[in-house]
């Protein structure tokens, strides 16, 4: 059986906690900051979670890490 390729993309922007829930970062704090209100760029520099349903599939992406 050949080896999964591993979805780049998917493998740079994501990391696996070890309880298996899956990090990302916020969309929306690279440009045009200067009409965001200064919560809500200081809320999009936390991380977030993968929902459930989204991680199932983003764990076939990144199979081996």
């Amino acid at each position: 059986m050949p080896k999964i390729k591993t979805h780049r993309g998917a493998a740079k922007r994501l990391r696996f906690t070890k309880n298996g829930k899956i990090k990302r970062g916020k969309a929306f704090k690279s440009h045009i900051l200067n009409k965001k209100s200064t919560k809500r760029k200081r809320r999009l520099r936390k991380g977030g979670y993968l929902s459930v349903s989204n991680a199932k599939v983003m764990k076939t992406l990144i199979p081996y890490k």
